[in-house]
């Protein structure tokens, strides 16, 4: 069992943290609300710390899940991060969705302080967290990662190394531009079966299963069809992560002609006031058209 701290306690790092504690291992959690963290601990143990930095003391690996770039750089290089007090030979692992930039600059910092750096955003959504099966694709060095996978495996269904640093965050894009697409075309279809005067319940019960089944279909048409969007990844932070796509794919050449489209119907979405729905909302936008 190995000394670990969970900076940042969301709607991810709140379950993921507590499988790391029912795992067996000693956790102290940050989170910037405090008030958060100490409910941690009132649920499973462990200590809570006010600073990143607190927290990180003689930690052997220190996890974190917090919003974005900006929010990476100040729990890990900021006046009281993480990187000021984590021991040489020690393991960070990066779980929030960032840009590619910021991973590299995490990394080499790490680096100067005798630390590693693996970057390992996640897939599976809120209740992939709470279940304790997330997907974990991971970039770094090869032994930083052997290191790192026992304890990524307490809240994982999967983890496997993509590469080298960067290579999960590359990773997470291409499962970002993926999820768009299919949500985009699921909500399609069943807004044309709406439209169409067909029970789209009954519909969605003969297509599940052949060409046209997906985890989105099989988890999301209910909700989608009621009407209801509070059931996991806010439009707010898909845009975030199709801005990185995007601005990732401008400096590769790749072409993400769908991706840029459907980012600007979440925009849309924002527009309609709904920044905290879940992606699945994208049919609620063509309702209104």
């Amino acid at each position: 069992m190995a000394k670990v701290a969970f900076l940042g306690l969301g709607v991810m790092g709140y379950p993921m943290a507590g499988h790391l504690a029912k795992a067996g291992h000693q956790v102290t959690v940050y989170n910037r609300t405090f008030s958060k963290a100490e409910n941690w601990v009132e649920d499973y143990g462990g200590q809570a710390a006010p600073t990143p930095a607190k927290a990180a003391e003689g930690a052997d690996f220190v996890m974190a899940c917090v919003g974005n770039d900006d929010d990476l750089r100040q729990v890990c290089t900021g006046a009281e991060g993480a990187f000021s007090t984590m021991s040489g030979g020690s393991v960070f692992v990066d779980h929030t969705t960032v840009s590619a930039k910021v991973t590299a600059d995490m990394y080499a910092a790490a680096d100067a302080h005798q630390i590693s750096f693996v970057d390992a955003p996640v897939s599976g959504g809120q209740a992939g967290a709470e279940n304790g099966v997330l997907s974990v694709m991971c970039g770094g060095d090869e032994g930083a990662y052997a290191r790192a996978e026992p304890i990524i495996d307490a809240y994982a269904k999967i983890c496997k190394r993509m590469g080298p640093s960067g290579a999960g965050q590359l990773t997470k894009m291409v499962n970002q531009i993926c999820i768009a697409g299919l949500l985009q075309g699921l909500s399609e279809g069943l807004h044309f079966a709406e439209k169409a005067g067909l029970d789209a319940r009954a519909v969605i019960d003969v297509i599940q299963g052949g060409a046209a089944g997906s985890w989105q279909m099989v988890n999301r048409y209910e909700t989608m069809l009621d009407d209801e969007f509070n059931h996991g990844f806010a439009v707010d932070w898909m845009r975030k992560d199709l801005g990185i796509c995007l601005s990732t794919a401008n400096e590769n050449g790749a072409s993400l002609p769908v991706t840029a489209i459907i980012d600007q119907f979440y925009k849309d979405v924002q527009n309609m006031g709904g920044g905290r729905w879940d992606t699945s909302s994208l049919i609620k936008r063509l309702r209104t058209l």
